[in-house]
């Protein structure tokens, strides 16, 4: 006991990806699962929106959706959706049969329909090499329809193991079959941009001529947009200037994605000078340019400056729109400036909007920081009066305040209440907020009790989970249990941070257990050199 003191101060470590494969053949049947791959099956896919994103009101612009930090290319399902019970299973059968994806679904009786396969191919989106082996298998079975679709989808989850020489063996695929269109190459983009490598994400999008595709404006504000979305403003910007007039004209949409990209970065500078350009070439703020600087304000908790905005947005008879007043209700409410949130709420009111969900979340947020927890379950009565909620997004809201104010007890009966109630099912999200609140105050066997609450939901843990839980149990001299996790991490194949392997590494050690960890080692080299696809097994 008491041997790690870097409990308390646990950091999320991102998650590299280090992958080998030794076969250009896509159609290989024996998988491995990648390195450093985060497996996520939830039963009810979860965006990670925040309550003042201006993405949602973004989407008006673009043909594509968008999250708090990046690009999402929609891919449209048919109207009629397979039962969630049997997507669940097939992932089940996938996710627990990794070597053998292929002869398990063979006896598992599945009827295959396109929409089916799509909806698979969406819940493993985080598990790139499964979701090819399930496509692999898929095409093979009767009423399977090629589409653009399943293509992209399983493109996107490639993408995020970084496995783009696979991915553009698809993509020739695509062309055969005339299935390509503009979105898959941005989605390319997106991915080549997330993995940090800005020039191949611009260079796919040059490569939409040689695949017969033409390059229109939307996509050209696509592509600046990918670039904002992962975090490469100055990029974006340099693209725009020379590609300003040159090739494509530029239109609100263009400026209002840069806007937003540098209102994220907090560069309000950068802002204001592409603010000035835009009314240079002739554009006048509209709704969404005003919501993304009053964003931008409020991240920068430049909040008086935020509402000036505000006040001179209605001088010019420009409405607000309620995404508006949920960004102020939630930059000030986390400012503890409640009254002043509480006005813009009873504003957004009077002018009779619809009650909406992230409104409300944000004025439950607003009460939660300044601990005033009772109003905060009145609101979410309101909701429910209302036919909006609460949802998933309102608990963890919730939860979070009451464990930062140590009310841990409360905060595991709205955990259980929440998860009863229909439609407001735990997250991974939520499920890690839980996990760690118990981890962090000594009760680890709690901790292990939710989990396998999680994994029975058919919720896959991520890595920053397994870090906590495991660190946890070395913490509290349980290195059996530990190694159980460590084991099941490496067996799904994500591959274990340096620091976290090294924390088990040394707890071992002092119980004399230098043997174990010598294995441990030996299976993560192994991982490191197993490659993602085996020809000739």
């Amino acid at each position: 006991m008491g041997r790690f003191r870097f409990l308390k101060s646990l950091e999320i470590m991102p998650q590299k990806s280090n992958l080998s494969f030794s076969s250009n053949s896509l159609k290989s049947t024996t998988i491995f699962i990648a390195k450093g791959q985060t497996l996520i099956l939830n039963s009810t896919p979860r965006s990670k929106i925040s309550p003042w994103s201006v993405a949602n009101h973004l989407n008006s612009y673009r043909s594509v959706h968008v999250t708090s930090d990046e690009t999402q290319v929609s891919i449209d399902t048919e109207k009629k959706d397979p039962p969630n019970a049997q997507i669940e299973r097939i992932c089940k059968i996938v996710l627990t049969n990794t070597a053998n994806v292929e002869s398990s679904l063979d006896v598992a009786s599945i009827e295959v329909s396109p929409t089916l396969v799509l909806e698979v191919l969406k819940r493993l989106s985080n598990a790139g090499v499964l979701a090819l082996s399930f496509f692999r298998w898929a095409e093979k079975q009767k009423g399977f329809k090629y589409s653009t679709e399943s293509y992209n989808a399983l493109i996107e989850s490639l993408g995020k193991v970084k496995q783009f020489k696979l991915i553009w063996d698809l993509v020739s695929e695509m062309k055969r079959k005339r299935l390509l269109t503009n979105d898959t190459f941005a989605l390319i983009s997106r991915r080549y941009a997330r993995a940090r490598r800005v020039n191949e994400a611009i260079d796919a999008f040059e490569k939409m001529d040689k695949f017969g595709l033409k390059q229109e404006l939307p996509d050209f504000n696509r592509l600046i947009d990918t670039l904002c979305k992962s975090r490469h403003v100055e990029r974006a910007q340099e693209v725009f200037d020379k590609m300003k007039k040159r090739r494509f004209d530029p239109d609100i949409k263009s400026y209002t994605i840069l806007l937003e990209g540098w209102g994220q970065q907090k560069n309000l500078l950068s802002m204001n000078e592409v603010y000035r350009e835009m009314k240079d070439d002739g554009f006048e703020p509209d709704v969404v340019s005003y919501g993304i600087m009053i964003n931008a304000h409020c991240s920068a908790k430049r909040y008086d400056e935020a509402v000036e905005l505000f006040r001179e947005m209605e001088a010019t008879n420009c409405k607000p729109s309620p995404h508006i007043f949920c960004t102020l209700i939630n930059g000030l409410g986390s400012e503890k400036r409640l009254s002043e949130a509480l006005q813009f709420f009873g504003q957004s009111k009077k002018r009779g909007f619809e009650p909406e969900a992230p409104t409300y979340n944000a004025v439950v947020g607003a009460y939660c920081w300044s601990m005033r927890i009772n109003d905060a379950y009145r609101m979410m009565d309101e909701m429910r009066k209302c036919g909006i909620g609460p949802n998933t997004r309102t608990y963890d809201i919730v939860l979070h305040h009451l464990i930062k104010a140590g009310r841990t007890e409360e905060a595991y009966s709205v955990f259980k209440r929440m998860s009863r109630k229909p439609g407001t099912e735990p997250t991974v999200s939520t499920y890690e907020i839980v996990v760690r609140m118990f981890c962090y105050n000594a009760q680890v066997d709690m901790a292990m009790r939710i989990w396998d609450e999680m994994k029975a939901r058919g919720v896959l843990p991520v890595m920053h989970m397994y870090s906590t839980l495991i660190n946890s149990l070395c913490h509290e001299d349980k290195l059996d249990d530990a190694c159980k996790y460590f084991q099941e991490m490496l067996d799904i194949g994500i591959r274990p941070p340096g620091q976290l392997f090294s924390n088990l590494k040394q707890a071992l050690r002092d119980e004399g257990m230098e043997e174990t960890a010598v294995v441990l080692a030996q299976k993560i080299d192994k991982l490191r050199k197993t490659p993602l696809v085996d020809r000739g097994q």
